[in-house]
């Protein structure tokens, strides 16, 4: 017997499995894929650290969160720095100076800000969609080249369709600063996030391609108690319906040479190129070029987004108004299971980054272990 099986081996599992091994509790940690470390596994590749899952780049300014990582890896000094390509144009994002200056030709932040202004005032009442929210926070061009085309690609809607509150706002700058994230901390574990969470499960039990829904009855006998990081709706057998998700779907290639895009991350703004992105994964890790040159090769992944149906990957719920309240009633029957604790982003159904997953974990450890 353990005092706990934990179900899944991303940041929410393994945080919690960490924290029971170091109460003294026996843990077991189960994985119906082969490897650790959920969608942020990365593997090495031509000397790279693929992620095989699509990017993760870790931001917080949950200094508790990154003070606890720090005893299991060492991150890089990586500064999310995404370029938008629209048509062969190239736009610093998050949106500021050097996008406006592309934009409109504007020089100075009073111009900038001007322009935006005067385009905001298209919209006279409150934004009743993700079209009209967009247009009211950066104006009509920013919308049509950088926003719309993207927006509609990732969701599968038009964005006139999609709530306002989707965009609740954007990322808008009167400065030269590139750094996408407001973060005081941000970084790429150096090695991989798998190493990170090897060292995370160090002297934890871990048996890898065991699905838990197939085998429920047996496993639940091994533990006390079981925390399930796995779809929720999927833990009831769909009993009430399937919740909605966006999936990602990758078309990885491996280049015969050294520098394919020159950054980490290029969004493919308009509507008819099919990917939403170009993910060059050495660009984590090397943060000049002489160092990723070094490699004679180099990993590109096309990301694209689908609508999620059985079979596929969930990776975003769709937090609208009739996923959540179908959640709410899987909610009530997850309260009402003994022994069990539902976490992370398939478990509770919703959007989390890296860092609240964590934090989400520790407290929840807190209040279970004592």
């Amino acid at each position: 017997m353990y005092d706990y099986l934990v179900v899944g081996s991303g940041l929410y599992g393994v945080t919690f499995a960490q924290q029971a091994k170091a109460k003294g509790k026996s843990v077991l940690v189960i994985d119906k894929r082969a490897n650790i470390a959920g969608n942020v596994y990365t593997e090495k590749i031509e000397g790279i650290n693929f992620h095989k899952y699509g990017a993760h780049i870790f931001h917080t300014n949950n200094k508790t969160v990154w003070e606890y990582l720090q005893a299991f890896t060492i991150f890089n000094r990586f500064t999310n720095s995404p370029v938008a390509n629209y048509k062969g144009e190239l736009y610093s994002m998050p949106f500021n100076m050097y996008t406006f200056n592309k934009m409109w030709a504007v020089v100075t932040p009073e111009e900038a800000q001007a322009k935006i202004d005067e385009q905001r005032k298209e919209i006279t009442s409150e934004p009743k969609n993700l079209e009209e929210q967009a247009i009211s926070l950066v104006g009509r061009n920013i919308y049509e080249k950088l926003v719309k085309g993207y927006t509609e690609k990732q969701w599968g809607r038009d964005c006139k369709d999609l709530p306002a509150f989707i965009i609740k706002r954007l990322p808008v700058r009167l400065t030269f600063d590139n750094n996408y994230f407001n973060a005081l901390y941000q970084g790429i574990p150096i090695g991989g996030y798998t190493k990170m969470v090897e060292h995370m499960l160090d002297g934890i039990e871990v048996r890898l391609g065991v699905d838990y829904l197939e085998n429920r009855a047996e496993l639940d006998k091994l533990a006390e108690k079981v925390i399930y990081t796995g779809p929720i709706d999927a833990y009831f057998n769909y009993s009430l319906g399937y919740l909605e998700y966006r999936s990602v779907r990758f078309e990885n290639e491996i280049l015969d040479k050294p520098n394919f895009q020159g950054n980490a991350a290029v969004n493919y703004t308009d509507r008819e190129t099919p990917w939403i992105r170009i993910i060059e994964h050495k660009w984590f890790e090397f943060g000049k070029d002489k160092d990723g040159n070094d490699l004679p090769k180099t990993i590109i992944s096309r990301e694209y987004s689908s609508e999620w149906k059985p079979g596929d990957e969930p990776y975003y719920p769709v937090n609208d108004a009739k996923n959540g309240k179908l959640y709410a009633e899987y909610r009530k029957l997850a309260e009402a299971e003994e022994n069990i604790i539902f976490g992370g982003r398939l478990g509770e159904y919703k959007y989390y980054d890296m860092d609240a997953v964590v934090a989400s974990a520790l407290e929840m450890s807190k209040k279970a272990l004592g």
